[in-house]
């Protein structure tokens, strides 16, 4: 997770104190079974312009509005499969030709065509917004009155995983244009698209105020494969507890950020959808003698990895969380299967760390004091962690600060030890070369590929491989290896809890765009 989302999951953490009470804003109740849905969620919302927007309520909302090239199915994110266009990927993984599906239609009645789908990804890449980083060094080119050819400058197998971002959704190009909208830095469209989408979608944007709540109604022009059943979702910025009190009464049908304790013992007209989020909690360990001498020492992190009671920790981040196996997400392919993930062992702890010398000398663990993801309180994680290393015989000092503070110190690689967060920019493997030695998060680390070269060599080769088998195969050696001697420590995936009442069908986390609003049905 490398732009803004790390800012927005800052916010989650205020959820339960910066939001709205919930009110509709003019919104009558939930809406009757068919007619309308009410949703209530924590904003992060900037905008809801497909070329601007990434933050998570933006992902939400686009995904109603507007369509991508690819697509996935329900919650799985390990196939991605045709949405406005049928898709091949070369054997080297350099060049992806789209073919648009015939028939398609934007909310206007007009066709979705291959100008549309250029105009679409090249304003993404030109206005340089959040998003635009998913197609650097990709060339977008009509080759055919409905083809569309992707060419990297590089191998990208990762690329047909990119494509379903809701930030790459195809715009009405002549609409857009007639509204300020260019493919550069001078596209002055957002107002606009703010106010009235210009997509093909199952829904419409009625109203939004970014603060409080946005408005959808159905698309009468929208012949794509899943109709949606309700006339009008209204989606609204409330906070968790009130989320809790709404859903429970019949205010609103769907609640998105109940913590695990929030919806334990809900039931009745209502149902718990409980899982594996994609975030991924972790310890980092400074490989910066200048640093920490200490952490830097390969046996004290091998005591680490052992002192971890990682069926603790989940007992910690309540129903619905597992301990991934290695730094990819147990959602996405690539992950290592359950077997493979770190095992507590004390014994084995307390003999690395008499190897490394350091007993008794204190390591500082830093991390976001006012960060919550899935309910998990990273303060009572720490806390946790904390009492796991010292009955190891790990002495560590706890050193919380506001995550707009900490942050500052964990991107210029200035912890000992530092207790963090990542969320996937895209569902796929390659998003976790981040943790590579000279990758992203490894250079924050200090770790360069000098110092672990065999795992940088498996880092490189997964990063370009064409072979779907091969590549997978490769991205579990480089976790493994990562488990074996890496300096970070895969705890947690917390959980994603969506209450929702028993007459709404459909109910599925999605990793890229949390729920479908177009895919709730009526029971």
């Amino acid at each position: 997770m490398r732009r803004t989302r790390w800012a927005c999951l800052a916010l989650v953490a205020l959820a339960v104190s910066a939001c709205s009470s919930g009110g509709a804003g003019g919104a009558s109740g939930g809406g009757a079974a068919g007619d309308a849905i009410v949703i209530d969620t924590f904003f992060d919302l900037k905008t809801v312009d497909p070329g601007r927007e990434y933050e998570l309520t933006g992902n939400l909302l686009t995904k109603a509005m507007y369509e991508t090239l690819l697509t996935f199915d329900g919650g799985d994110v390990t196939k991605p499969l045709p949405g406005l266009a049928d898709f091949t990927l070369s054997p080297d993984a350099t060049t992806l030709t789209l073919t648009l599906k015939p028939g398609r239609v934007f909310s206007d009645g007009s066709p979705v065509t291959a100008d549309d789908v250029v105009f679409s990804l090249q304003r993404v890449q030109g206005i340089k917004g959040n998003p635009s980083f998913l197609l650097d060094g990709v060339t977008v080119a009509k080759t055919g009155d409905a083809t569309v050819t992707l060419t990297s400058a590089k191998p990208s197998p990762a690329l047909p995983y990119i494509l379903p971002s809701p930030a790459l959704s195809i715009v009405n190009s002549k609409v857009v244009k007639a509204n300020g909208g260019t493919a550069d830095a001078n596209d002055g469209a957002e107002k606009f698209l703010n106010g009235a989408s210009a997509g093909s979608g199952p829904y419409m944007l009625s109203s939004l105020d970014v603060s409080s709540q946005a408005k959808l109604v159905r698309n009468p022009a929208y012949n794509g494969p899943d109709k949606p059943a309700y006339g009008t979702a209204i989606v609204r910025n409330v906070a968790a507890p009130t989320q809790k009190l709404n859903v429970q009464r019949g205010d609103s049908q769907v609640a998105l950020d109940l913590s695990s304790d929030q919806a334990k013992g809900l039931g009745g007209s209502l149902e718990v959808t409980s899982g594996a989020s994609a975030y991924m909690i972790f310890l980092l360990l400074s490989q910066d003698p200048g640093i920490s001498a200490v952490t830097s020492n390969p046996d004290f992190a091998t005591a680490v990895k052992k002192a971890i009671d990682y069926k603790g920790l989940l007992e910690v981040a309540g129903t619905g969380a597992v301990q991934p196996p290695g730094m990819i997400p147990s959602l996405f392919a690539g992950a290592l299967p359950a077997e493979k993930a770190m095992t507590f062992d004390l014994e084995g702890a307390k003999a690395a760390l008499a190897k490394s010398g350091a007993a008794g000398q204190s390591v500082k663990l830093s991390y976001p004091s006012d960060v919550t993801l899935g309910g998990l309180s990273f303060q009572t994680l720490a806390e946790r962690l904390q009492s796991q290393l010292t009955a190891a015989g790990i002495t560590v000092t706890l050193a919380p600060a506001p995550v707009a503070t900490e942050l500052d110190a964990y991107r210029n690689g200035k912890e000992q030890m530092g207790l963090w967060y990542w969320g996937p920019d895209y569902p796929y493997a390659a998003d976790y070369l981040a943790f590579a030695p000279d990758g992203l998060i490894g250079k924050r680390v200090r770790w360069t590929a000098a110092q672990s070269p065999a795992i940088a060599d498996i880092a490189g080769k997964a990063a370009v491989a064409s072979d779907e088998a091969a590549r997978t195969q490769l991205y579990q050696q480089f976790q493994e290896q990562l488990n074996a001697s890496g300096p970070f420590v895969p705890l947690v995936q917390p959980p994603t809890n969506i209450v929702s009442a028993k007459s709404v069908s459909g109910v599925a986390y999605n990793a890229v765009w949390g729920l479908d609003i177009a895919g709730l049905g009526v029971r």
